[in-house]
């Protein structure tokens, strides 16, 4: 029987796997970075940035504040008065939790996995809120690529902590592009903005030990799929039914793979069921095949919002493996 890197990296090769990669078991990723102050259930909380976000009581994700007294920047051509952007945590006691984690993954078995989040795109429109950020890339790309540049530079400071502190062999990175059937900007424009920039951020940490680049987006996204291969990542985690992941398959498989294919909207709610969780795995295994797919709840993280749906679906991807190897 492979070991879980191993399995993974027959899977994403088009080898010899031995089994589905089933859903995170090939990442032990590492949460106690000190990356920023994040809200929780129930909680509102201003980060370092100064955005403030809110997690209403009984919702399954909060959101930042872009009311008129709590956007952060209010005028893009002001963005370097009104954008403060935080130092970087190099305090050794705030790292230790990290690096003692790390210390104890069995990179054999696994990939020692730092989590980093919001991504470029998501921190324009959490500084700026999504609709000013959108007509901003339009009225003002040169700001835009300023501010975009200096976002970059910081993610390139924190990177080079990380990897001082913790040594990671995978990244798991979050931004989300798109909505469910479409993308927040044109390709043309995502191109010009974010690939040089994400080319620069994915770049240094493969040039510094990280072998695995997975970038989480749980959104539509398929026509951005030739820039993530030209970015450097290996694995599109959150892909999306409506992104058809057996044509992406067939089209980049070998230069690129998808995890998903099981929409937390369809199996991730508060009257879920087995029999729902078996037919979305089924029909996802089925139609995607054992090359360049790990079937995966689209949930940015090895959780799922409703107890108990996430540990189901493992369950059920594992009956999948023994029917289909």
């Amino acid at each position: 029987m492979l070991s879980k890197k191993q399995n993974l990296l027959e899977t994403i090769s088009g080898g010899k796997p031995d089994r589905f990669v089933n859903q995170y078991e090939f990442m032990d990723i590492i949460m106690e970075c000190p990356m920023g102050t994040m809200a929780g259930p129930g909680q509102t909380i201003v980060n370092e940035w100064g955005i403030t976000f809110s997690w209403p009581e009984g919702q399954i994700g909060g959101f930042p504040v872009h009311d008129e007294e709590h956007i952060v920047l209010k005028d893009i051509t002001k963005w370097k008065e009104q954008v403060k952007i935080p130092p970087i945590v190099t305090d050794d006691a705030a790292w230790a939790a990290a690096v003692e984690h790390s210390n104890n993954i069995d990179r054999n078995e696994v990939y020692a996995t730092v989590f980093v989040a919001p991504g470029l795109f998501e921190m324009t429109h959490h500084l700026m809120s999504m609709e000013n950020a959108l007509m901003a890339y339009y009225e003002e790309p040169e700001l835009m690529h300023e501010l975009i540049a200096a976002l970059t530079e910081r993610e390139l400071a924190y990177a080079a902590e990380v990897i001082k502190r913790v040594k990671p062999t995978a990244l798991f990175h979050h931004d989300d592009w798109g909505g469910q059937t479409s993308t927040f900007i044109s390709p043309e424009m995502f191109e010009e903005f974010f690939v040089p920039a994400y080319k620069k951020i994915y770049g240094f940490y493969k040039d510094n030990g990280v072998e695995l680049v997975v970038h989480h987006g749980d959104s539509y996204a398929a026509t951005f799929v030739p820039y993530m291969i030209e970015m450097g990542i290996d694995i599109w985690q959150g892909v999306m039914t409506t992104n058809n992941t057996p044509e992406l398959i067939k089209k980049y498989g070998g230069q690129i793979s998808f995890m998903g294919d099981i929409d937390s909207g369809v199996v991730d709610f508060p009257n879920w069921t087995r029999e729902i969780i078996d037919r979305e795995v089924e029909r996802a295994c089925t139609n995607c095949g054992k090359h360049y797919f790990i079937p995966n709840l689209t949930q940015g993280l090895n959780f799922s919002s409703f107890p108990g749906v996430y540990e189901e679906t493992s369950e059920a991807i594992d009956e999948m493996s023994k029917k289909m190897f």
